[in-house]
């Protein structure tokens, strides 16, 4: 029988605004293809005009998943430019990416648009990845464990149990991201400790112990294996290493 933590893993590769459609497709098949029978969940989040043509090159493989970067906190119509949780549903995306500290920054969203775009996501059938996590300036603040704490109720605290266990979340400390600099494996444990215990606290025992919490921070093929064994990392959100089909395959089999 698998352990809750085994039955927790996931890997999920966030693309960000890079490759065209050829570039893309490549990268797609080739990691299908590397990946071959691995029973790891595995997620490629790619721009949205790639999704449909990824929906057809993952169709059929074992555990490997399509997801969306964004969706709109609206059900549809007049909003240009947005795409909504049917859309993105309809072209076989069965994961999103909300609240990712990018669009925190570039795009001003709110802890209420974030709880909106979150409840779109699941009343699509889509399992949202909740992105939070602390800057430099407030981890050397010492303020980690509160920005934290509050990001998480600000996106997820209007959920009832039912609804939280369709809920990924995912940990990325700002100051990590695209910089080189990760977390140590006790510093990422640490925080995602404290994770659980919240979950636990607003959610219950049964909720903590099966919530997926991935890492996100420069996660390469060289840190990986030592950040999943940690306890309460369950996988990552791999931003510049995805788009290296060797690399992202590495990580993947870190565990």
């Amino acid at each position: 029988m698998a352990t809750p933590k085994e039955m927790r893993r996931l890997v999920a590769g966030n693309w960000k605004m890079n490759l065209d459609l050829q570039a893309g497709s490549d990268l797609a098949k080739a990691c299908v293809d590397a990946l071959g029978s691995q029973n790891i969940p595995v997620v490629f989040c790619a721009p949205a005009i790639h999704l449909h043509a990824l929906s057809g090159i993952v169709n059929g493989a074992s555990n490997v998943h399509v997801g969306g970067q964004d969706i709109s906190s609206h059900e549809s119509g007049a909003h240009t430019g947005e795409i909504s949780g049917m859309q993105l549903k309809s072209v076989g995306c069965s994961y999103v990416i909300v609240g990712h500290s990018e669009r925190r920054a570039d795009h001003g969203e709110s802890g209420e648009l974030l709880a909106a775009k979150v409840s779109q996501a699941l009343a699509n059938g889509l399992t949202p990845i909740y992105c939070f996590g602390e800057t430099l300036e407030q981890r050397e603040a010492g303020d980690e464990q509160k920005v934290v704490a509050l990001q998480l109720q600000e996106g997820l605290a209007h959920l009832d149990v039912e609804a939280m266990n369709k809920v990924v979340l995912a940990y990325e400390p700002v100051w990590a991201i695209g910089t080189g600099k990760t977390a140590s494996p006790a510093q990422a444990q640490a925080i995602h400790k404290f994770i659980r215990l919240w979950l636990d606290a607003r959610f219950g025992e049964s909720t903590a112990s099966t919530t997926s919490i991935l890492y996100g921070g420069s996660v390469k093929p060289t840190n990986a294996n030592e950040l999943f064994n940690q306890p309460d990392i369950d996988g990552g959100l791999i931003g510049g290493a995805s788009l290296k089909p060797a690399d992202f395959v590495s990580i993947v089999n870190a565990y």
